[in-house]
């Protein structure tokens, strides 16, 4: 029987400031947009940039490191699996689904300050745990 794998590793910008929430049992849950970008020169000589979103989920110990170090613009390095469909309920009782591709985050490397600078390495955590604008 083969095996199967469903791993993503993304180096990208904060598109926003994360944010934090916490489920019913008290687990934190932080979430953040992060943008990836692809260069190429066309055939007629113009240089070209896609930029892809993806939608990031921490947990736990995790989520509190990410809220409290990240920021808007920062590059980040974030290995996780893809989950492709997520659904909710909300306030007043109207179940929701998203149809967009999410990335459930167990590692986040900070590569970078808030302000762009360097962050040398083993300075802040990332620690393993269960659109607006383009940041470029």
């Amino acid at each position: 029987m083969a095996q199967s794998v469903n791993s993503i590793t993304l180096v990208g910008r904060l598109g926003k400031d994360p944010t934090m929430r916490f489920t019913p049992s008290g687990q934190q849950v932080c979430n953040f947009s992060l943008a990836t970008d692809r260069s190429w020169t066309d055939s007629a000589g113009v240089k070209q940039t896609k930029t892809t979103w993806f939608e990031v989920v921490t947990w736990g110990k995790l989520a509190e490191t990410c809220n409290s170090y990240l920021k808007k613009g920062r590059l980040v390095y974030v290995e996780g699996r893809v989950e492709p469909v997520r659904q909710w309920t909300d306030d007043q009782n109207v179940k929701h689904t998203s149809t967009n591709v999410d990335v459930t985050a167990n590692q986040v490397v900070f590569l970078s300050s808030a302000a762009g600078e360097a962050v040398p390495a083993g300075t802040e955590p990332a620690e393993a745990a269960p659109e607006d604008e383009i940041p470029f």
